[in-house]
């Protein structure tokens, strides 16, 4: 016979690793899409170019594990980041 002693979803933690996927994709595309920009200023700026391509990757990996850390809104540093490498970018290039 069938025995019910499965247990009940815990849908708390459902919730928090769905959360936790989301805030991980996001910072995750934007950090990527921030070491395309970086790429892109080592391919074709130049000294100074390289100097703050390098600068901005070291500051993607930061923005990204603080925006890891905090949660929900954890892409607004990582996008803060982006923006500045896409305006370091416009200028250099």
């Amino acid at each position: 016979m069938s025995d019910n002693s499965a247990p009940a979803m815990d849908y708390a933690a459902h919730e928090a690793t769905y959360e936790g996927f989301i805030n991980f994709s996001k910072v995750g595309t934007i950090a990527v899409l921030n070491v395309v920009l970086c790429l892109i200023l080592f391919a074709f700026g130049g000294t100074a170019a390289t100097v703050f391509g390098w600068i901005m990757l070291v500051g993607t990996l930061v923005a990204a594990a603080i925006g890891l850390a905090l949660g929900a809104k954890g892409w607004i540093p990582s996008a803060a980041v982006f923006v500045l490498t896409g305006l370091l970018a416009i200028l250099t290039v």
